[in-house]
């Protein structure tokens, strides 16, 4: 299947069941939301989580586009990116837990053909203040899955404060089909997680006690990009078909290895959603997430060459992303800030380069030396390192 098809497959599977498909929001939160990023795909849906009556109906299905920058330095590994989408269905106190878990057990095996011995499944085992999840447990056994027990690990929440409730993970077996599934998902980590399914039944105050929400709900998440590259047999989620424009033109400008490729197709796509989204860099808020997202890539791009240079970038992966995600801007505004934001960058390389020939940089350089050069001239460590190592 390529995307488009496992996006069809997807919602097509909850509407027959239902469910009425709803547009996935931009980047960006309403503007009381203190969130900088929409970072799931229930974050949009909050409100009518808490019982706000959707215009829409109780049973929702969508994809959202989320980004998320606590999980940076994972980027260049083969599951991790900053900017994906995810596939959610939700029950807005309609059908329960089981019903939920029993049509996800569906849809993957007989909408989307993965074998039954290639899941594995856990759930909330319970705590000193909500007991084991009995209903999961038992669902999935009568479903014939193995089942792991685990804490914090299967307790979802939408922060300190808000609603929560336990959930039950889905995994998928990524050791290859000659090699039989080992271990659990907590002990082996070729057990990739693909789809979370959230029982929301309570709220949790800020004294951490809990009370039972008004309308119990149900919020299912899973990564188009981890599906993806389970169902097209790739190795990492850079080899699926939504990334093929970028591995098949990015190579041929710039000799990188694998790990910095990586890191500068996410990034680059990355930085491309948040412009298409209309933020811009600054430095603060959103904008500084999109300004450290560039200077990210261009000191990966420039660590081993200095000449290359984002003017190279083809506008096809500007274009091609863009219509992706649906947005309005044109390849050459994106490009623009882009170029304008290398240019700056440059100038603050220039400026590096002069500050780091002082007497006092001379020698090694300690944390306080790249605190100073961070905090003061906006030097980040990767980039130190590059203008010791050239200069």
């Amino acid at each position: 299947m390529n995307t488009g098809q496992v996006v069809e497959t997807f919602t097509e599977f909850y509407r027959e069941r239902g469910h009425r498909p709803i547009t996935g929001s931009t980047l960006l939160p309403p503007p009381t939301d203190p969130v900088l990023f929409t970072t799931s795909g229930m974050h949009p849906l909050t409100p009518y989580l808490l019982g706000r009556p959707h215009p829409q109906g109780r049973r929702l299905v969508n994809v959202q586009r989320c980004l998320r920058t606590t999980d940076l330095d994972e980027v260049g590994d083969p599951t991790h990116l900053t900017v994906f989408e995810m596939l959610g269905s939700w029950s807005l106190g309609d059908y329960g837990h089981s019903q939920s878990l029993r049509w996800g057990h569906e849809l993957l095996r007989d909408g989307f053909g993965i074998p039954q011995e290639r899941l594995y499944v856990t759930v909330f085992g319970g705590d000193d203040q909500v007991g084991p999840d009995t209903q999961s447990l038992r669902t999935w056994q009568e479903l014939g899955l193995p089942v792991e027990q685990t804490g914090d690990e299967n307790w979802w929440s939408n922060g300190p404060v808000g609603p929560c409730g336990p959930d039950s993970e889905i995994f998928i077996w990524t050791g290859g089909s000659d090699t039989p599934p080992q271990g659990t998902p907590t002990t082996d980590p070729r057990w990739v997680e693909i789809w979370n399914h959230v029982h929301m039944r309570y709220h949790r105050h800020e004294d951490g006690t809990l009370e039972p929400l008004r309308q119990p709900g149900i919020d299912t998440g899973m990564g188009l990009e981890r599906l993806l590259t389970v169902l097209q047999g790739c190795g990492s989620v850079y080899e699926t078909d939504l990334f093929e424009p970028w591995t098949r033109l990015l190579p041929r400008l710039w000799d990188l290895d694998e790990r910095s490729m990586r890191l500068l197709h996410d990034h680059l796509r990355s930085s491309i959603v948040v412009i298409g989204d209309g933020v811009r860099p600054s430095n603060t808020g959103r904008g500084y997430v999109l300004r450290r997202l560039i200077r990210r890539l261009l000191t990966t791009l420039r660590r081993d060459d200095p000449s290359h240079t984002l003017i190279d970038l083809p506008v096809e992966l500007v274009e091609h992303t863009l219509n992706h995600f649906h947005q309005p801007y044109g390849p050459g505004t994106v490009r623009d800030v882009l170029l304008h934001e290398e240019r700056r960058f440059t100038e603050l390389l220039e400026r590096g380069q002069r500050v780091l020939c002082r007497p006092e940089f001379n020698g090694p350089l300690s944390e306080e030396d790249f605190r100073y050069l961070h905090d003061t001239h906006g030097l980040p460590r990767d980039l130190v390192a590059g203008l010791r190592t050239t200069g």
